[in-house]
């Protein structure tokens, strides 16, 4: 059976495979399209909707556990296409 994650923009719960795996390195939130960076990771789906809803909800930086401002233009690029 494959793992089930959070994405923490919808709040909805889907397999692991059809998410993507975010980490923050300095101040920076990436895409961690392989899941082996270091450091704490979140779910998100890759859809622009689901990425709003997170940054509106400000779950980044509760789900990485980071303070302050967190850069996500680099991922906002990448959904963009």
């Amino acid at each position: 059976m494959e793992p089930v994650r959070t994405c923490i923009g919808c709040r909805s719960r889907a397999p692991r495979s059809s998410l993507l795996r975010v980490v923050a390195q300095q101040s920076r939130v990436l895409a961690d399209e392989s899941a082996v960076l270091h450091g704490r990771g979140a779910w998100l789906h890759p859809t622009l909707e689901c990425f709003r809803l997170a940054q509106r909800r400000r779950a980044f930086g509760r789900a990485l556990r980071v303070t302050g401002e967190l850069d996500t233009s680099d991922l906002e690029n990448r959904l963009n296409g």
